[in-house]
Parts: structure tokens; sequence; C-alpha cells
């Protein structure tokens, strides 16, 4: 890769997973409903904004067929471990055991390697 030149799409998309699963991972047990609306506008937003126009286009769609979870951050990270499953299908990328989303995201691997 190289330094300091813009993301490609592929870039892109694996930045943006890390950073939406990041801010999933540390979404509220019992939301406010203003952090469930901010969350909702968060991901209308993105896209609408993102730079790959067909992925911004494609994500909104899935936001329209399934919206999100937002009751708590369970549901949430849940719901987005889908969607991104529903993306790597798409585009012929491995699926991700939904089980393990909080292992990967929030707490770390069980086995002490982000200790």
């Amino acid at each position: 890769m190289e330094h300091n030149c813009p993301l490609n799409k592929v870039q892109l998309g694996y930045h943006t997973w890390n950073l939406l699963h990041t801010i999933v991972a540390n979404y509220p047990d019992e939301p406010s409903f203003q952090k469930q609306q901010d969350i909702n506008q968060f991901f209308e937003l993105l896209g609408r904004l993102y730079p790959c126009q067909a992925c911004g286009r494609d994500f909104t769609h899935l936001l329209t067929q399934r919206p999100p979870e937002t009751n708590s951050q369970n549901t949430l990270s849940e719901w987005l471990c889908s969607i991104h499953n529903d993306v790597n299908q798409k585009i012929g990328k491995p699926i991700f055991d939904c089980d393990r989303v909080n292992e990967r995201w929030r707490d770390g691997w069980n086995d002490g390697s982000c200790d």
C-alpha cells in the first residue's frame, strides 16, 4: 500500500467497516431515545455521503430493507454484523460468525491475543 495516497474502494470499505463496528461496539446497552435517533441519522447520512456512490446507494437500500436495531448494544452489533455479512456475500468475501461480534470488536479475542 502506498502511503499518503487516497484510499481505493477496498481500503475505504475496510476502514469504514472498522469504524462502524467500533462505534457500535461502544454503543450503550440502554441507549436514550436521542442516542437511538443519532445512530439512525448517522447511518442515513453515511449512505448519502459515502465517497463510493454505488456503495452508498447499496447501504441505503439495505437500511431501507432492514432498519438498524437500536434498542441495545447487542442488538445493534448483531444487526451491523448481519448487514456486513450481506455485503461480504455480495462481493464474495467470507461470512463472519455474528455470535463473536463483541469478542472481535468490543472485548477482544477470548484467547487473550488482544491483551
